[in-house]
């Protein structure tokens, strides 16, 4: 059985942007509805899910109005464009990783719940777009993870078998969108935790 595609998610994986997310999404909910999401709460329910399905299940709650939707999404996305632009710096080790991988003849992509204009952005910031077959996010299917949706299309456009596939992780959601395709799956820590040597190592134990 050989690896012939590696399929990583984005937040917590490639990049720290876990971090980024929530604050600029506080600040938009904050400037509109006078309201926050405490860090345990974002980690325990929102982490890893599109700003509209977070805006979804606030209003559930009680704590949004549908009305409010637009003008929270709209800064939310003006802030993370900001805060990318000011933190998102050339990781090198990231690099390294996706052109050994490159070198081993294997392909490289993204599947992220994100939205194209800031998954982009940090994958342009840090170094990282141009060694990456493509990019799937949000905007790109219409059942973003828990679903299997995003990593299914990543597998049929790259036209490779599942079993011939490892997906990295970090999420709850994001594993459980994995785990529905039949593919190898590795979750890690955080983006510091996908390194060359990890990478690797499990390769070669699939191999």
């Amino acid at each position: 059985m050989t690896i012939q595609a590696v399929l990583f998610d984005l937040d917590g994986v490639l990049v720290d942007a876990c971090g980024w997310h929530y604050e600029s999404l506080n600040m938009a909910l904050m400037a509109v509805a006078s309201i926050e999401i405490s860090l345990s709460e974002h980690m325990s329910t929102f982490n890893g899910l599109p700003t509209t399905e977070k805006l979804r299940i606030l209003k559930d709650q009680g704590r949004l109005q549908d009305i409010q939707f637009d003008k929270i999404w709209q800064l939310k996305q003006k802030n993370t464009v900001s805060v990318i632009s000011d933190l998102a710096k050339v990781d090198k080790n990231k690099i390294y990783l996706h052109t050994m991988l490159n070198e081993m003849g294997i392909k490289v992509a993204c599947v992220t719940n994100s939205i194209r204009e800031t998954a982009e952005l940090m994958l342009t910031n840090t170094g990282q777009i141009d060694l990456m077959e493509f990019l799937i996010t949000n905007e790109d299917v219409k059942n973003n993870k828990p679903h299997s949706e995003p990593y299914i299309r990543a597998m049929i456009r790259l036209g490779i078998n599942p079993e011939n596939i490892l997906i990295v992780e970090d999420s709850d959601k994001g594993m459980a969108s994995a785990m529905g395709t039949g593919a190898h799956v590795l979750r890690v820590k955080d983006a510091e935790d996908v390194t060359w040597k990890k990478i690797i190592d499990i390769i070669s134990r699939i191999q």
